[in-house]
Order: structure tokens, then sequence, then C-alpha cells
């Protein structure tokens, strides 16, 4: 009578499969989601130079010499729907114009929109005024008013 082998994995080749699989993904899953964050920054930062450069051409324009919010922008087609409706790869954008004053002024501030620890959307938020600097601080909340938003000591400018 012969000995018949079985064929296939034992449970522990296959415990040992399993458990390299763990330790890639438990090395790779971080690093994803530290890109996704990059990325999401590095789209706030563009989309806030677009509205910027929107509110200059509204200004110019439509605006009679005044600068309009998200909304203002895309009634006149100067921004798309998603950007327009506020909201934009993993950030919220809020455009507040201040016409009120002898010589109109606006900050636009980008948040990330999701803060919980693993799911974050970006690690910093960004705001930029009617002088073009882009500025950024580590934060979960935009500048509270113009004065905050184009103080540089406290929104440290990124390199533009």
């Amino acid at each position: 009578m012969q000995n018949v082998r079985q064929q296939g994995f034992s449970l522990i080749e296959l415990l040992i499969v399993v458990a390299i699989i763990g330790i890639i993904a438990a090395i790779a899953i971080p690093n994803l989601l530290a890109s996704r964050r990059a990325a999401n920054e590095g789209s706030a930062q563009s989309s806030l130079r677009t509205v910027h450069s929107c509110q200059l051409v509204y200004r110019a324009t439509a605006g009679d010499g005044d600068y309009g919010d998200l909304a203002a922008l895309m009634a006149h087609d100067l921004v798309g729907a998603e950007l327009g409706g506020g909201s934009k790869s993993g950030y919220t954008f809020t455009a507040t114009p201040d016409n009120t004053l002898i010589i109109p002024t606006f900050f636009v501030s980008a948040v990330p929109r999701d803060t919980a620890a693993f799911t974050r959307t970006g690690n910093r938020s960004f705001t930029v005024a009617e002088d073009g600097m882009l500025r950024a601080r580590v934060s979960d909340v935009g500048p509270a008013n113009h004065a905050a938003a184009v103080d540089s000591a406290t929104w440290a400018p990124v390199g533009n």
C-alpha cells in the first residue's frame, strides 16, 4: 500500500502568507493616505490661485469694482460648479468679499473637509486675499477675518 500525500497548503503556510500581506498593507496604506493628503493640498492651493484670478476678473467686469462670493463667481461662469459649490478635492472653500470699504477686499479660505485622524483630507488650511499671496498653516479652521487672512505671522506665505 502506498502513502497518498495530500496536495495543497498547510494551515501554517497560509497563516504566514496572510501575515506577510498584513505587514505589506501596514507599510503601504499610511504612505498612500499621506500621498492623497498631499494631492488634496496641492489641489486646494491651485483652486485658491484660480479663485484669486477669478476675483480680479469679476471685479473688473461683472462686479463693477466689487468682489464676489463663490456663488457670484459661478453665476458668471468664472469657476466651475464643484468649486463654486464650495467643496473640491477634500477641501471646503469659502470666499468672503467686503465691498463696504473704500477699497474693497476679499479673502478665500480652504479647510480640510474631513479632520478625523485616519481619514483626514489635508493637514493644512490655506488662504489668499487680494494681494495674491497664498498663505497656509497647520489648522482645521480658516482665518476669522480679512486681517487674520493677510497676517503673515499666523498664516505663513507659501512659495508662489
